[in-house]
C-alpha cells in the first residue's frame, strides 16, 4: 500500500549561541541541576536574592534560571538529561526532571533512554519525554513543540483526550489556550545545520539517533513521500509566510524562527495546501 503524501518544510531556530563549555557534568542529586554552559548574562533567582550564575554552580528546585539579551545557558541533571536555554528564557524545575517548567522563551531538552523521563510544562500545554530530544518554545498566546528523535506526547492537563503523539521530524504549534493541532512535518537536517541549539554546542548524546531520523527523511523525499515546501515563520509567533527557495536557503537563523510545514494527506506536489 502506498504511503500518503506529506509536505516537508525547512526550519531554522531563533536561538543564537557563540561559545561553549564542557557539558558532560552531572548534577549532585536527582532534584538538582548543574550549570554546564553559560554565555553572557544568566541569572539564578531563588527565594533569597537573584545572583549571576556561574559554570558548575548547582541549581536547586524552584530556582528560576533566566537568560538575558544574547545570553544562553545549559543545565545538566544527574540522569544526563540536558536542558539548553535560548535568550530571553525563564525556566525552573521541581521534582528533578519530572517537573520542567518553561515560563517563557525556548529550550531544547534531551532526555536519554536510561533516564526516568521528563515532563515539560509551558503555559497550559505539557509534554512527556523519555528517550527523545525535543525543542519547545512558549510565549503567552503561542507555543511550538518539535521532536528531533524518539516519540513524545503533547497534551493539555485537565483536558481529557486533548493529547497527541509527536514523532521524530514532527511539530505541533498554536495557541496554548486552544486544542492541540495535528502534527506537521519538519526537516530535521535543516534544523541540525542551522539551529544554534546544535551548531554552537558539543554534540548531544542523541546525535546518532537524530542523524538516523534525518537520513530516513531524505529517503522519503527521494520517493516523494515527503515534499519540500517554502512555508516559514519569521521571528516569534505562528503566522505562516510563503518565501522563495533562495530566501529559505539563506535565511538568517538569528532572526528566522521555525519554518513550518503542512500535513497534506491527499495533496499532490502541485497543489497549494491550506495553511494550518
Amino acid at each position: 500500500m502506498n504511503r500518503q503524501l506529506r509536505l516537508l518544510a525547512f526550519i531554522a531556530i531563533i536561538a543564537s549561541f557563540s561559545t561553549w563549555f564542557p557539558s558532560r557534568l552531572n548534577a549532585a542529586s536527582t532534584n538538582e541541576a548543574r550549570v554546564t554552559q553559560i554565555k553572557n548574562h544568566v541569572q539564578l533567582a531563588d527565594s533569597k536574592n537573584p545572583r549571576r550564575a556561574s559554570v558548575n554552580e548547582i541549581v536547586q528546585e524552584e530556582t528560576i534560571v533566566r537568560t538575558g539579551n544574547e545570553s544562553r545557558a545549559e543545565l545538566g541533571f544527574s540522569d544526563e538529561t540536558v536542558v539548553r536555554l535560548a535568550a530571553h528564557t525563564a525556566f525552573d524545575f521541581n521534582h528533578g526532571t519530572r517537573g520542567l517548567n518553561l515560563k517563557e522563551g525556548a529550550v531544547l531538552v534531551q532526555a536519554p533512554k536510561e533516564a526516568t523521563g521528563a515532563t515539560i510544562h509551558a503555559g497550559r500545554v505539557a509534554a512527556s519525554v523519555a528517550g527523545t530530544t525535543v525543542m519547545i518554545e512558549y510565549h503567552p498566546g503561542f507555543y511550538k513543540f518539535l521532536v528531533l528523535e524518539g516519540t513524545a506526547r503533547s497534551y493539555r492537563p485537565g483536558h481529557l483526550g486533548d493529547s497527541v503523539l509527536v514523532r521524530a521530524g514532527q511539530m505541533v504549534f498554536g495557541n496554548s489556550e486552544a486544542a492541540l493541532s495535528d502534527p506537521v512535518d519538519v526537516d530535521i537536517d535543516r534544523f541540525m545545520t542551522t539551529s544554534r541549539f546544535i551548531t554552537d554546542f558539543p554534540p548531544l548524546r542523541s546525535q546518532k539517533s537524530i542523524v538516523a531520523e534525518s537520513e530516513k527523511q531524505q529517503r522519503e523525499k527521494t520517493t516523494k513521500t515527503l515534499v519540500d515546501t517554502n512555508l516559514v515563520i519569521f521571528g516569534g509567533g505562528t503566522q505562516v509566510s510563503v518565501t522563495d527557495q533562495e530566501h529559505t536557503d539563506t535565511a538568517d537563523h538569528k532572526t528566522a524562527a521555525l519554518v513550518t510545514p503542512h500535513r497534506a494527506p491527499s495533496l499532490n506536489r502541485n497543489t497549494a495546501p491550506a495553511l494550518p
